[in-house]
């Protein structure tokens, strides 16, 4: 048996049974000619067994009804800077793809070390957890100045930090971690109020001699601050 034996096997089983949901227990009961080939062969860098390579690879619909083992939020955490040097190195030359993709093949390998270093990071490893916040904030500050949706999440620093945490902290289903990330931001992007930042010092439109600073008013009226604006009309 090879692993895309083994993963037929399961696909078949899987689409005769259709159960709600599924886990390892799963398909040691109903494959365990399979369970023992992912057991002994399918391994992350640490020498975990690969479910996320097992499942990534299943049908999309079953994807969704995997069940992964239950983390226990009480682990102690714990810093170990070799095990994400593991796992980065066997990527080393090809650490860029946070920053860039260059085709469909990177996209998969960038899901890949985002994946292990999540997972490292729920068992706990401050290291890792540090790595993949690093690692993915290049992602979206990218994502931000390329695509509208996200574009209003410019200067929301401290809201992008917590909302790449709980994503950390949350993820279960397999699949792509970033894609994940990607459409956690959309969603709560939706509510936010675009932030504009500049400096006074900055010119009102491009080649104008003329500072935004010259056009700042104190309003009689309400004794605010303010810059003024063709569609402010003062008495």
């Amino acid at each position: 048996m090879d692993f895309n034996q083994a993963i037929r096997v399961i696909t078949r089983l899987l689409t005769a049974k259709n159960p709600d949901a599924f886990n390892s227990s799963w398909i040691l009961a109903h494959a365990p000619e399979c369970y023992r080939y992912i057991h002994k062969n399918v391994r992350t860098e640490l020498g975990y067994i690969d479910w996320d390579r097992v499942t990534s690879a299943l049908p999309r619909k079953f994807q969704r009804r995997w069940v992964p083992a239950r983390i226990s939020m009480r682990r102690k955490p714990y810093e170990d800077c070799s095990e994400v040097t593991t796992i980065l190195n066997k990527y080393q030359e090809k650490l860029y793809v946070f920053d860039a993709l260059m085709n469909e093949d990177d996209r998969r390998i960038r899901d890949s070390i985002s994946i292990a270093l999540v997972r490292l990071a729920q068992h706990g490893n401050i290291s890792a957890r540090q790595e993949i916040l690093e690692r993915a904030r290049h992602t979206i500050d990218d994502w931000i100045e390329r695509y509208r949706s996200l574009a209003r999440w410019q200067g929301y620093n401290e809201e992008i930090q917590k909302r790449l945490e709980a994503c950390i902290r949350c993820y279960r289903y397999s699949g792509s971690f970033i894609k994940y990330v990607f459409l956690t931001l959309v969603y709560a992007g939706r509510g936010l109020r675009p932030l504009y930042t500049y400096s006074l010092d900055d010119p009102i439109a491009f080649g104008s001699e003329k500072r935004r600073v010259e056009n700042v008013f104190k309003d009689e009226r309400t004794n605010e601050i303010r810059i003024y604006k063709r569609t402010d009309h003062r008495s």
